[in-house]
């Protein structure tokens, strides 16, 4: 199936641009323009008020809501959890001789609108032509704060063009918000007020609870108008704000800059008078500096970002544009300044997805941040801990022992309400297992591992020791009735990412268990008294592991999915018609499992992730028969064959699967940016670039890097902190250099020969792919 681009925004290595304003592309660039700080987003919206086709999405890390499920079966999950809509911090109404500004409804012209990497601050801007013939330049600014997760910032300039006189604007907080989703406000007010500060700022605030979860939210800000000739306070239901009239002069800039300060809260311990306290002494803390202040901050943060990950690309303007929007959202997504988060399949940009992470987590993003920025990969797995109980508790329900983490969570209660996924895609321990070891090996840290990774290990280990079966007549053990990573084939037995995946876990945690024997003893012993591990249970797990199953035809190397996979009826996948796409909107739901066609990877996905254990024989012809039967429903799917054809020589079909990557939600390419952008296989496009071209693994003890380049492209650089050490890749069409920008020395292959890294570096020919 062709995916084509719907290219409508100006191509920029540093900026996101639009040029001109399309209401039927409005929620695409809302989802595109949105902005955040891993604690708090915001889609880019008009705060002004638009009456025509948009999603006002505010929304909060770990917030949420939840609904009923009807569950008729024990171990179908009975509530639906949810990230909520929640307070409207921007919102923004500007009047003018009677007439109230709406983009949907006003005459203007000159519309321009920026997103800068470099600042991170959103920009909107265009003439209003009012029906009294009055005009006014208006320009938006907003910035949510990477350095203060609480702070975001807004900043409203008005130049009357051909008059002087007054302009009234009401700015606030606004608590009564849909959530389109679910076509309802889940908000309740608890408290709003003014306050002061110490030195007597007046800080107007709001508390609210969501109704259904006991969720509190706290928001409160500070407006200052220098050419405001009256200011008053507004109070109504959900709703608080003030009602300023400014005296404009013509060709006189006039600004106004609104600071607010938001404060999520879980915990239903803490009383509402003291949430109340913290949020008017944390507001009063950081509105002093001001809109300026906030933006030479932000600038700073970016520029400390771009120092350390950017990815420069030479010949290509359109993927340089797209890789740096993908850095510059995987940032604002997270940066692991809060242990207790996780990263939403849409990150905090739209409802679709619900807010929910996924085994993406682990498998696509985890390798984002383990290589830029290890802090955050730690918070990460930090959450997985956290959520532990619940995964304990999820297990009992499915008659199993040890953890069973969630298919969808936001906060490690199991949100998916198709039982065929949340009860039969047993892959996510596997991949947390493995964001483990990808973490230890890559940063050589072990604390994390023997406090808190060996308990989740022996937990996760109970898991699969005890959800699978021996096979009557293979005598093999593996797992009946699921659902891997290919969702195109359900309740099937021994499917062979899961199995292997399990072996996998199975020697990691002995092996992670025999190293804290002789490095940790003391340690160990306490682990092993408080959770009852055994040598014989221990014993079980090698057992099981020697004797997985693994299909794999003998004679040509090739894995089978799954027991019966090769006797599945062929469907040229080529043969469907483009209008039935995406198939889960044209297709019977059963009808989609009745063929050999497959959703995304699932053998190609676990020969990525142990690389370094298959021939290039065995992944061409794995990736010679599964390819052609991959429908790529899975935005995550292209990223892993590209990675796999640059490694067998494919280099055409390598760009091909490429070519889309970074520019998945700027060119709209799966016609639901709207939605939200696909935060996860943004970061795959960072894969794409790395593992793919740059050709890095990093499945063994120590780096590889097999680098290659795109005909097309002249030169390309990225950076990844290898084991403390910060080393700089750069590939051109003659030589491959690489150095140390910081860090000290790394050991590293490099097209299969053992080298030592350093800040003089090293420089060798580029080596080209052999096709076969």
């Amino acid at each position: 199936m062709p995916k084509i681009a719907d290219k409508y925004l100006q191509v920029d290595p540093w900026k996101v641009v639009e040029v001109g304003f399309d209401p039927g592309r409005n929620r695409v660039s809302e989802s595109i323009f949105s902005l955040g700080n891993e604690y708090m987003g915001v889609r880019g919206y008009p705060e002004e008020g638009y009456s025509g086709d948009t999603l006002l999405g505010s929304y909060f890390n770990g917030l949420f809501e939840e609904s009923p499920v009807t569950a008729h079966y024990k171990g179908i999950i009975k509530s639906l959890r949810f990230m909520v809509n929640a307070v409207d911090w921007l919102h923004t109404r500007i009047t003018l001789d009677g007439e109230t500004l709406d983009l949907a409804e006003s005459r203007f012209s000159g519309f321009r609108r920026e997103l800068d990497f470099r600042t991170g601050i959103y920009t909107r801007e265009f003439v209003w032509h009012t029906a009294s013939g009055k005009d006014v330049q208006l320009t938006f600014e907003r910035l949510v704060s990477m350095k203060v997760s609480h702070l975001g910032a807004q900043q409203i300039t008005l130049t009357p063009l051909n008059f002087s006189g007054s302009i009234q604007v009401r700015t606030g907080l606004n608590l009564k918000v849909i959530h389109e989703d679910q076509q309802r406000c889940y908000w309740k007010e608890l408290k709003q007020d003014e306050a002061k500060a110490s030195d007597g700022t007046p800080i107007a605030a709001i508390l609210g609870e969501t109704v259904n979860t006991g969720n509190r939210l706290f928001s409160g800000f500070h407006v200052v108008a220098p050419d405001a000739v009256t200011d008053e306070l507004v109070q109504e239901d959900s709703y608080i704000g003030r009602v300023l009239t400014l005296t404009l002069e013509q060709g006189k800039r006039s600004t106004l800059d609104k600071l607010v300060v938001n404060v999520a809260d879980k915990d239903r311990s803490t009383q509402n008078d003291d949430l109340w306290l913290r949020g008017i002494e944390l507001t009063a803390q950081h509105i002093q500096a001001g809109f300026d202040a906030a933006a030479a901050n932000q600038r700073a943060y970016w520029d400390q970002v771009w120092a350390e990950s950017d990815i420069a690309i030479e010949g290509d303007p359109e993927n340089q544009q797209g890789i740096r929007f993908c850095i510059f959202q995987l940032y604002q997504t997270y940066h692991g300044d809060n242990p207790g988060f996780n990263i939403g399949a849409k990150g905090l940009t739209g409802e679709a997805y619900r807010g929910l992470a996924f085994w993406d987590t682990e498998s696509y993003c985890l390798p984002f941040y383990i290589f830029n920025n290890p802090k955050a990969a730690r918070s990460l797995l930090e959450f997985r801990y956290r959520t532990l109980p619940e995964a304990l508790k999820r297990a009992k329900e499915l008659d199993c022992e040890g953890a069973f983490y969630p298919i969808a969570t936001i906060d490690g209660t199991e949100s998916c309400d198709l039982w065929q996924h949340s009860n039969l895609q047993l892959h996510v321990g596997t991949a947390v297992a493995y964001g483990l070891r990808h973490y230890v090996k890559m940063t050589g840290n072990k604390s994390f591992l023997y406090v808190k990774g060996a308990e989740m290990l022996i937990q996760i280990s109970r898991f699969y020791a005890s959800r699978g079966q021996w096979g009557q007549q293979s005598g093999k053990y593996g797992y009946f009735g699921v659902m891997g990573p290919d969702e195109f084939q359900l309740m099937v037995n021994n499917n062979c990412y899961i199995n292997l995946m399990a072996k996998k876990l199975f020697e990691y945690t002995l092996e992670v268990l025999e190293a804290m024997r002789n490095e940790a003893s003391a340690a160990y012993d306490k682990l092993a008294a408080r959770l009852g591990l055994t040598e014989e249970e221990q014993q079980d797990w090698q057992n099981k592991a020697q004797h997985m199953k693994i299909p794999r035809d003998e004679r040509t190397g090739i894995f089978e999915e799954h027991d019966g996979f090769f006797d599945l009826p062929h469907l040229d996948i080529h043969s469907i018609p483009v209008t039935e796409f995406p198939l889960y909107s044209h297709w019977s739901y059963d009808r989609l499992y009745r063929y050999d066609m497959i959703k995304q990877p699932d053998v190609l996905m676990f020969m990525f992730l142990y690389s370094s254990e298959y021939s290039l024989e065995e992944k061409r012809a794995n990736y010679d028969y599964y390819e052609p039967r991959c429908i790529h429903e899975s935005s995550l799917s292209p990223s892993i064959h590209s990675i796999l054809a640059a490694e067998i020589g494919r280099s055409d079909e390598a760009y091909k699967f490429f070519e889309f990557a970074t520019r998945l939600d700027l060119d709209n390419y799966n016609r639901n940016t709207r939605e939200g952008l696909h935060t996860t296989s943004i970061a795959a496009a960072w894969m794409n670039i790395v593992y793919g071209f740059g050709g890095m693994r990093s499945d063994g003890e120590l780096l590889a890097l097999n680098p290659s380049i795109p005909e097309r492209w002249e030169c390309y650089r990225f950076m990844v902190t290898y084991r403390g050490t910060k080393l700089q890749v750069e590939v051109d069409q003659n030589q491959v250099s690489i150095r140390a920008k910081s860090g000290g020395v790394a050991e590293v292959q490099v097209y299969g020969n053992l080298v030592s890294i350093d800040e003089a570096g090293i420089q060798l020919p580029l080596r080209k792919a052999v096709v076969q």
